[in-house]
């Protein structure tokens, strides 16, 4: 049966991006689990390269987002070019490394590492604004699953939760990815109208009630 599901998430994946309203222009898939980075124009992959993400406790930021700034020069163990990236929680980017045996591994502190060659070719074929699409696990922005939130915590679990949260009325804030005071109060806010324990964190329980779930 798992088998069977999982078939099934793929093909509607693979059904989601021929669908797609993709950009004309140039963009970018990084997969995270299977290690690639795409280049396209439009719906016409350019090239495709190898990279390393985020390890469990610093995952890459679940996501699209855009190419926001750009450095170049010898940047030390970033190789000698970053495209920064709008994630609203931190400072990511794409750039090279000096620990070119990582790729192909969870290694970095979320960012996206590449050869440096091949960072330095991606650099200049890809234009500041640019779309950037992180494909994690099956669950969207709860990649491969949910996992239990404590103020401080910032990453996209925290922003889902958010997101949820003003859509429900219980938040009045844009989502950040940041779980700080603001969030922490939506949080309690809305364990009390829930009935849940008072407690300012965010569990399994608490994904139940607001509606953010697993498709098993």
């Amino acid at each position: 049966m798992r088998r069977i599901c999982a078939g099934l998430c793929a093909l509607m994946l693979l059904l989601c991006r021929a669908q797609a309203d993709v950009p004309d222009g140039r963009w970018i898939w990084i997969d995270i689990h299977h290690k690639s980075l795409t280049l396209y124009e439009g719906k016409t992959a350019l090239k495709q390269y190898a990279i390393a993400t985020g390890t469990a406790d610093t995952p890459s930021p679940v996501g699209v987002y855009r190419i926001s700034s750009r450095f170049f020069g010898e940047l030390g163990g970033f190789g000698t070019r970053f495209l920064g990236l709008s994630v609203p929680w931190g400072q990511y980017g794409i750039h090279g490394t000096n620990k070119p045996g990582s790729i192909g591994s969870n290694a970095s502190h979320g960012c996206i590492r590449m050869h440096v060659k091949d960072s330095e070719e991606l650099y200049g074929m890809v234009p500041n604004g640019a779309k950037v699409v992180l494909e994690g696990g099956p669950y969207g922005m709860l990649d491969q699953g949910l996992r239990t939130l404590h103020p401080g915590d910032r990453g996209s679990h925290v922003y889902a939760v958010q997101a949820r949260l003003l859509q429900l009325g219980y938040a009045y804030e844009w989502p950040d990815g940041v779980y700080g005071q603001a969030t922490q109060r939506a949080v309690l806010r809305a364990r009390e109208a829930l009935g849940l324990e008072d407690k300012d964190e965010v569990d399994a329980a608490f994904y139940r009630a607001i509606g953010l779930i697993l498709f098993e």
